[in-house]
């Protein structure tokens, strides 16, 4: 197995080694919530790992939110829209996506979109929130959203997917529901699900790489691997690479 560049770390592997078919690697990248400087870092570094380490085919992964909270949001998209041009890569819907869409239509999802991080992302886009101190109507601060919001954007978030099987693994925003086939999974449980997916010793078929549930490190369980290490507030976005059998771990810490 070729060596590592400094800053990527092998994992350490117990019990059943899933694995992807042979000249296949895949770089799979946790929650952005609108860190662009932690995006374009991290990008840097997989380009680098991948110049040292030549694969046959490289997918780039990217498990959602991508919006929210953390400060260029509407960059960040513009960003990955232009990754999604020169590379392979999937763009997974997360639930701050999925917000995001609907408070296009609905204002009580919007209220609830701008109190889970929205407003950062509202701001990204140019639209000053000045006037919510003198009560501006939600309604207009939709419509000016639908006015920000690009039509390659749209695009973006319409397009998004809700999950990427691929050889022994099955990528996905949040997790899964125990005792439901991979196939039959419902959106709702993709993008929000918790604890009833965390805490399951349950055999998926499969093993689940995820993120949503920001932890300290990465976790890595038999039948799941957590990657969101909580970039827009530890400042530490993380990106699992897998070959084969073989993990490892790139991030900006």
């Amino acid at each position: 197995m070729p060596s590592l560049l400094p800053g990527v770390e092998r994992l350490r592997v117990s019990g059943r080694r899933p694995s992807l078919p042979s000249g296949l690697r895949v770089y799979a990248i946790g929650d952005i919530h609108g860190r662009l400087d932690l995006l374009d870092e991290l990008l840097t570094l997989i380009e680098a790992d991948t110049k040292d380490r030549p694969a046959g085919k490289i997918f780039h992964v990217f498990l959602g939110d991508y919006v929210d909270r953390g400060p260029s949001s509407c960059q960040t998209i513009s960003r990955l829209i232009a990754h999604g041009g020169q590379n392979e890569a999937v763009f997974l819907k997360g639930n701050h996506e999925a917000l995001a869409v609907r408070s296009l239509r609905d204002p009580n999802i919007f209220d609830q979109w701008m109190r889970l991080g929205g407003i950062e992302t509202l701001t990204s886009y140019g639209i000053s929130l000045d006037s919510l101190t003198d009560r501006r109507p939600l309604a207009m601060l939709q419509a000016a959203f639908h006015e920000a919001l690009p039509a390659a954007h749209f695009r973006f978030f319409r397009d998004l997917q809700l999950s990427f099987p691929c050889g022994d693994f099955f990528f996905v925003h949040a997790g899964v529901k125990p005792h439901v086939e991979l196939s039959q999974q419902k959106e709702n449980d993709l993008l929000w699900i918790r604890e009833e997916f965390l805490d399951s010793p349950e055999d998926f078929g499969k093993t689940i790489v995820h993120g949503h549930t920001p932890t300290i490190e990465i976790q890595v369980m038999p039948n799941r691997i957590n990657i969101d290490t909580g970039a827009f507030a530890s400042n530490r976005l993380t990106c699992l690479v897998i070959e084969g059998s073989e993990l490892s771990v790139i991030d900006t810490n």
